[in-house]
């Protein structure tokens, strides 16, 4: 084919160079319309900053907006007891950089940033003890928390949709499943990878000091490593060194991430509980509430230790109100309590708040945790995941059928 002379060459570089410029000025425009609406048309927007590059990008365009120094976005911190020292450590540097003071929650009933105290109350190793306990104890509840808290009505956060599996269809807003509807804007979700450095390279925007170490996205220490594992991808003065596909490439950002871990399925783990559906949830409400059900309700240990001790065979559950598990098995467990009205007594006891005690004396290491106890005063454990009218029935004939008969 003939193509003319011209004397004007067509620069394609520069064209690519302009063009993303273009797409890069719309994302940000969109993102900082998507903030507006979140700040300004709700009282408490909260923003869980996890220190990744999408969430650095979040924090500048707060600073942009204002809404960082004025108070009409807060930040809070969820600190696993597990993270990289360094991470941290660049939370200071970026409250000082933007001039705000982040909210960091931890697992219930220890101090910030006290790990003994940690180790001492739920074991050093309870991560591969029970990955699901651990996601619960050092993620989940105190990211729940964490939102009741702050009274948060609009949850700010940076998934998108370039990062792939359960995250591949979201929108710029959301309703999570919370009595009312808690709002949730994910301002970043149409942005890729590549989009996100090429802003933080912009601006330079402070980005963790570990994607100049060859890690794209960080998480916990014991569960994350650079892609590819020799480090030869980092992301230095604003600029990339190595093929940065292995990066950028669609879904890949998490690769790094929950690496060796498993759900109790089998499957590969993608999520660490914080984002998964109904994670947001904050509870309005307690379970079984007192004067409303069959469900008779304990609120001291020393009202659960008379029911151990008191020689009579009774149904104990030990549960947590913002536990999916136990919410899905109210019902069941309510219809329960009716059948058996006048056969044995059926108790609920609210455990989270005394984790040492239910662990000691009613076998609870999660929840909900379904106890028969015996006329001896023994706690027997109903290990099934059936919560059922039925399976309650049979255990109790299993267990106690005699004294109940």
């Amino acid at each position: 084919a003939y193509i003319a002379e011209s004397k004007e060459i067509f620069d394609q570089e520069a064209y690519i160079a302009e063009s993303k410029e273009m797409r890069l000025k719309h994302l940000e425009e969109q993102a900082m319309f998507a903030l507006k609406i979140a700040c300004e048309n709700y009282d408490n927007a909260v923003f869980p900053n996890a220190l990744i590059a999408g969430d650095c990008v979040i924090t500048h365009l707060l600073s942009r907006l204002g809404y960082l120094k004025d108070g009409k976005c807060k930040v809070m911190v969820v600190d696993t007891f597990h993270l990289f020292p360094e991470t941290m450590e660049f939370l200071d540097e970026i409250e000082k950089e933007y001039g705000f003071k982040a909210e960091v929650f931890c697992a219930e009933g220890v101090p910030v940033g006290d790990k003994v105290a940690f180790d001492k109350k739920y074991g050093a190793d309870l991560w591969k003890v029970d990955i699901d306990e651990y996601d619960r104890v050092c993620k989940v509840e105190p990211f729940q928390r964490g939102l009741k808290t702050l009274n948060t009505d609009c949850m700010i956060n940076g998934r998108t949709r370039w990062q792939g599996a359960e995250r591949a269809w979201i929108d710029m807003f959301e309703n999570a499943p919370i009595g009312g509807g808690l709002a949730k804007c994910n301002p970043l979700c149409y942005w890729t990878l590549e989009d996100t450095f090429d802003y933080i390279a912009k601006y330079k925007v402070p980005a963790h000091p570990l994607h100049a170490k060859g890690y794209p996205s960080i998480g916990d220490a014991k569960d994350t490593i650079p892609i590819p594992e020799d480090g030869s991808v980092r992301f230095v003065n604003f600029k990339f060194e190595g093929d940065k596909t292995e990066w950028l490439d669609y879904g890949n950002e998490r690769k790094g991430r929950f690496v060796g871990l498993a759900n109790k399925d089998g499957s590969t783990k993608t999520e660490c509980g914080i984002h998964v559906t109904g994670a947001e949830k904050t509870w309005d409400r307690d379970l079984w509430e007192a004067g409303k059900s069959a469900v008779k309700k304990i609120t001291t240990t020393e009202e659960a230790l008379a029911v151990k001790e008191g020689g009579k065979p009774a149904v104990m559950v030990v549960y947590a109100p913002w536990c999916q598990f136990s919410q899905k098995m109210e019902d069941e467990y309510e219809a329960f309590a009716k059948e058996m009205e006048g056969k044995i007594d059926v108790y609920s006891f609210r455990g989270d708040d005394q984790r040492e005690f239910v662990m000691e004396n009613l076998n609870t290491s999660s929840f909900p945790t379904v106890d028969v106890i015996t006329p001896d005063g023994k706690a027997i454990k109903y290990d099934s995941e059936v919560r059922t009218v039925d399976a309650f029935k049979a255990f109790v004939d299993e267990t106690v059928g005699e004294a109940v008969a």
